[in-house]
């Protein structure tokens, strides 16, 4: 299992790492400011467009094999990136990972399912995993920013060579080749729209950060949703579908889908703004304000083994419900920030209050997200897990970077004041959409605690109550 967990840390991990070494990596590589959000971006868009079909090669290939040759390919772009000399070297270099990045998450994913199928050791073992997604996230800024600050901006690349060589040896010695039984045949019209439209919805929301009139940011956005539309009318009809709708359209799946979306737009999104706040307006230096975000991990860690331990008396529903109020607690508290804020009093309350709510979410939500899958579809349901996260989180970025420079052009007094009323309206949107979650959980999630906790054999999911 820790194989599994380490390399979907590192893609967790691989989209937040390279942010705060974006104007070292600039400088020297002598990359434009209008070039340079794509090194951030490239692999948001390779990861997010191809997750899907790197779900049904896991499944289809064998997730294993898919594993292996996922994480060798990840290691040599990474290497590729590290070494780069050229300026559009490191953006290719994280569209190589972003591809690599989903087959292995998926597969990864989907090794866990099967490697568990029920009792408390699938609990424990989504709990872990469930923390993973903070986790990577807050890790990644840490790491970069303490790589940017005392090695190179190169590390950030360099540092996931040999942990996918530890995770690529590890699986390779210790997991049993598993794969889908049956037809595998690919649904090839399923796989162009799904990429197509994904790839869209991503590449749309990253260019609303400029303003949601721009033709590259509506355009883009409208073609995704058409295309998806596409895509969910040939899936219905295919022998053979990409993503098999009993997957997505059962309640309790669905719920842990859209939780993991807009949980994807407050995580990403939110910890954007909260960096930006901690090193802008406080004044950090990127590894301090690495180190500024730990009681979020921390606590986030805690959360989530006790409540794996009590999934059996809480069942899925209650702290679905209950995580996103912690959320948006968290979120609501920091609209106070101000251009003479303290640490103490604004940041780290709320960096705890954030760390208990994404531990209640995660952990039943990818446990959720699995329960009841067909073997045979456990790759593709972990890619849409993932793929709903990328996409929430590409939006959340747009949203928010939208509403703070709005906010921010409005407010009076100095820059710091300007900048700390944006990143306040931002956190009010994300609290906005925190809360969602909520509701959604308590109206969708129908299964019974018994079911949930494993403690009965994993079947399909069916005379939930």
């Amino acid at each position: 299992m820790a194989t599994q967990l380490l390399d979907s840390g590192m893609v967790v991990l691989d989209g937040t790492i390279v942010n705060l070494a974006l104007p070292q990596l600039q400088a020297h590589m002598g990359i434009s400011d209008s070039t340079r959000a794509w090194v951030v971006t490239a692999y948001a868009l390779a990861l997010g467009a191809f997750l899907l079909l790197g779900g049904r090669i896991a499944d289809f290939w064998g997730r294993k094999r898919t594993f292996i040759v996922a994480a060798a390919g990840f290691a040599v772009a990474s290497l590729i990136g590290g070494i780069a000399q050229e300026a559009w070297e490191p953006i290719g270099a994280r569209v190589l990972q972003g591809v690599f990045a989903a087959l292995l998450a998926p597969a990864a994913l989907a090794l866990l399912t099967v490697s568990f199928p029920g009792g408390k050791d699938r609990g424990t073992a989504f709990a872990i995993f469930g923390s993973i997604s903070g986790v990577g996230a807050a890790i990644g800024v840490l790491l970069g920013g303490y790589l940017t600050d005392y090695v190179s901006w190169r590390w950030c690349f360099f540092v996931n060579v040999p942990i996918a060589i530890i995770a690529l040896i590890g699986v390779s010695l210790k997991v049993r080749e598993r794969k889908a039984g049956g037809s595998t045949k690919y649904d090839w019209p399923g796989v162009v729209l799904a990429a197509l439209g994904l790839g869209s919805l991503v590449y749309g929301f990253t260019n609303a950060e400029h303003g949601w009139g721009e033709p590259e940011a509506w355009g883009f956005i409208a073609a995704g949703v058409i295309l998806l539309v596409l895509f969910v009318a040939v899936e219905k009809k295919v022998k053979h579908p990409l993503l098999p709708l009993r997957i997505a359209t059962e309640r309790n799946r669905a719920a842990a889908f859209l939780a993991s979306f807009l949980s994807g737009a407050v995580l990403i999104g939110g910890i954007l703004f909260i960096n930006f706040y901690i090193q802008i307006v406080l004044g950090f230096k990127p590894f301090l304000a690495g180190i500024a975000s730990l009681p979020m991990t921390l606590v986030l860690m805690v959360t989530a083994g006790i409540v794996a331990k009590n999934l059996p008396k809480l069942g899925a529903k209650i702290p679905t419900a209950l995580g996103p109020v912690f959320m948006a607690a968290a979120m609501l508290w920091l609209t106070g920030v101000t251009a003479d804020g303290s640490y103490a009093v604004i940041m780290l309350p709320a960096l705890i209050l954030m760390g208990i709510g994404l531990g209640m979410v995660f952990v039943p939500m990818q446990n959720l997200a699995l329960f009841g899958v067909d073997k045979d579809d456990s790759g593709v349901a972990g890619a849409l897990v993932n793929t709903s996260q990328q996409i929430g989180g590409s939006l959340g970025i747009a949203l928010f970077s939208t509403i703070a420079a709005a906010a921010t052009a409005a407010a009076g007094g100095t820059q710091l004041a300007a900048l700390s009323s944006g990143y306040s309206a931002v956190f009010l949107w994300a609290a906005g959409v925190a809360i969602l979650i909520a509701p959604i959980a308590v109206v969708l999630i129908n299964i019974d605690r018994q079911t949930f906790s494993g403690t009965e054999s994993d079947a399909p999911v069916v005379h939930l109550g």
